[in-house]
């Protein structure tokens, strides 16, 4: 076994054990809950292992590192989800290798994003991003739609074709009522996911929580956490 792909396991193992322990205390199954793993700045190597270490969901935020690696990793069951902040110049690319695409948040991006498909002859999973911390007014530079805006948006990815609405995604806010108190704001997620499903019933899917609250969003009842840098390690230029 090489070291990388040991330090991968291990990283691998420690961050099941969490989320084990997290659905153990939370009364869930373990079955309930698909880790993502961010492989944003790593090589498509780390990915290849990562596959080979049972990991089937991957998640990009930037297209430019995002496309080559799903290209050279096109022979992988992998399901690719992009969660980062996306133009509508990059959509034709994105809508090309992305499964899922978790930071939808204005319409002009539903729109773009389902012609792009139809032109791929593909479906594209949606989720919307929603901005907790608009609520209070104090926004972010994270994107995300404000609270009041996600049934609109809901109906339009709904009505798009080549498009399927899946959920809600969130980051955990740096200001506003929720900073520093991720529970909570999963918890305010979780709640909005349950009005959604009330006009939109597959619409089940909740994406929340990161390497340092996984267990604040399992226990609110994520069904979807994204972890990089408890797997992958602190990625570079970053400290």
């Amino acid at each position: 076994m090489t070291d990388r792909k040991a330090q991968l396991a291990e990283n691998l193992s420690r961050v099941e054990e969490r989320i084990v322990s997290a659905c153990t205390a939370a009364g869930r199954e373990r079955e309930e809950v698909t880790l993502i793993v961010v492989t944003k700045t790593y090589p498509a190597s780390d990915v290849r292992i990562l596959h080979g270490l049972g990991v089937r969901h991957v998640a990009e935020n930037r297209d430019q590192d995002a496309a080559p690696k799903a290209a050279e990793c096109a022979d992988l069951s992998l399901t690719w989800h992009f969660v980062g902040q996306l133009q509508t110049n990059k959509v034709r690319s994105v809508a090309s290798y992305a499964d899922v695409v978790q930071s939808v948040d204005r319409g002009r991006l539903v729109t773009a994003l389902s012609a792009a498909a139809e032109r791929e002859g593909r479906e594209l999973g949606c989720l919307i991003q929603v901005a907790l911390d608009a609520e209070s007014g104090e926004r972010g530079d994270r994107g995300g739609v404000a609270p009041d805006g996600i049934e609109e948006l809901a109906d339009a990815v709904e009505s798009a074709p080549g498009l399927r609405l899946g959920g809600l995604m969130t980051v955990a806010p740096l200001a506003g009522p929720y900073a520093g108190r991720q529970r909570a704001a999963f918890d305010r997620l979780m709640e909005f996911s349950s009005r959604l499903r009330g006009n939109h019933p597959a619409a089940n899917m909740v994406s929340a929580g990161m390497s340092a609250d996984l267990e604040d969003a399992v226990a609110a009842g994520a069904t979807h956490v994204r972890v990089g840098t408890a797997v992958l390690g602190v990625r570079p230029g970053l400290g």
